[in-house]
C-alpha cells in the first residue's frame, strides 16, 4: 500500500468513539513524536506553505483571495508527510501536490472548511478594529491582541472542523459527509477538543511572539496533531 493509499473504511459506518479530554494531550504527544522523526521535512513543507501564503498575499487584487483556496490545500501536504511518516516513510516534496491531485469533492471538503473559518476570522477583524483580511495592506496596522483575537476566534471556529481533512482526503467523505462527522466527533468529545484548542492557541501565541519564524514546527504539530486525533477518536490502526 502506498504512503499515500487512504484507508479502506468510511466515516458513514461507524461512529467516533468517546475519549476523555486528557487525550488532546495525548494527540500532540503523538505530533511530537511524529514531527521528531523527520524535523527537517516537515520544516521545509511548513516553510514552503509559508512561504506561498506571503507570496500570494503580494499578488495585488486576487491574491490574498486566492490564497483562502491555494494556501489550505497546500498546508494538507503537511497531513499527507504525517501518513507517510507514520507508516514509517518521510516526508516528501511531492506531498505538495498529492492534495491537488484528490477527488474533486474532497477538495471541495477542504475549502469550504477553510472558508468558513476565514470568514469568522474575518468579522471578527472587522468587529476588533474594521480589518478587511483581504487587503493586506490593513493587517500593518493592527495590533497584536487584535491578531490574537482573529486568529484565536480562527482556532475556536476550526475545532468542530479538525477532522474534515481526513475524512475529505484520506476516507474520501464529501463536504456534507466530512462537516457532519468532524461535527458529531467534536460534539462526543467537547471537553477534549476543547483543550485541544487551548493547546493550539497556546502555539499560535509561540509563532506570533516569535514573529512567524515558529511556524515551521507549529504547522507540523497542528497538522500531526489533527491527524493523531482522527486515528484516535476512529480507532484507526
Amino acid at each position: 500500500m502506498a504512503s499515500t493509499d487512504p484507508p479502506p473504511a468510511s466515516p458513514t459506518l461507524r461512529e467516533a468513539r468517546h475519549v476523555g479530554p486528557d487525550r488532546a494531550f495525548a494527540w500532540y504527544s503523538e505530533a511530537m513524536r511524529l514531527f521528531k522523526r523527520h524535523p527537517v521535512g516537515f520544516a521545509l513543507l511548513a516553510l514552503v506553505v509559508f512561504v506561498s501564503e506571503l507570496a500570494l498575499a503580494a499578488i495585488p487584487f486576487v491574491g490574498t483571495s486566492g490564497a483562502k483556496i491555494v494556501v489550505p490545500l497546500l498546508a494538507c501536504s503537511l497531513l499527507y508527510a504525517t501518513l507517510a511518516v507514520d507508516r514509517g516513510d518521510r516526508p516528501r516534496f511531492a506531498h505538495l501536490a498529492a492534495p491537488f491531485a484528490a477527488e474533486p469533492r474532497a477538495i471541495g471538503a477542504v475549502v469550504g472548511a477553510s472558508l468558513v473559518v476565514f470568514a469568522v476570522e474575518w468579522l471578527v477583524g472587522w468587529q476588533a478594529g474594521h480589518v478587511n483580511l483581504l487587503v493586506t495592506s490593513d493587517m500593518q496596522h493592527v495590533s497584536g491582541a487584535a491578531i490574537l483575537a482573529i486568529y484565536g476566534s480562527g482556532v475556536v471556529v476550526s475545532l468542530p472542523l479538525t477532522l474534515v481533512p481526513m475524512l475529505a482526503l484520506f476516507e474520501g467523505a464529501g463536504a456534507r459527509e466530512a462537516f457532519s462527522a468532524s461535527a458529531a466527533a467534536f460534539s462526543r468529545n467537547f471537553t477534549a477538543f476543547l483543550l485541544y484548542g487551548a493547546l493550539s492557541v497556546a502555539l499560535l501565541g509561540l509563532a506570533f511572539v516569535t514573529a512567524g519564524l515558529a511556524l515551521v514546527i507549529v504547522l507540523p504539530l497542528w497538522a500531526a496533531s489533527s491527524f493523531a486525533a482522527w486515528k484516535d477518536l476512529y480507532s484507526i490502526a
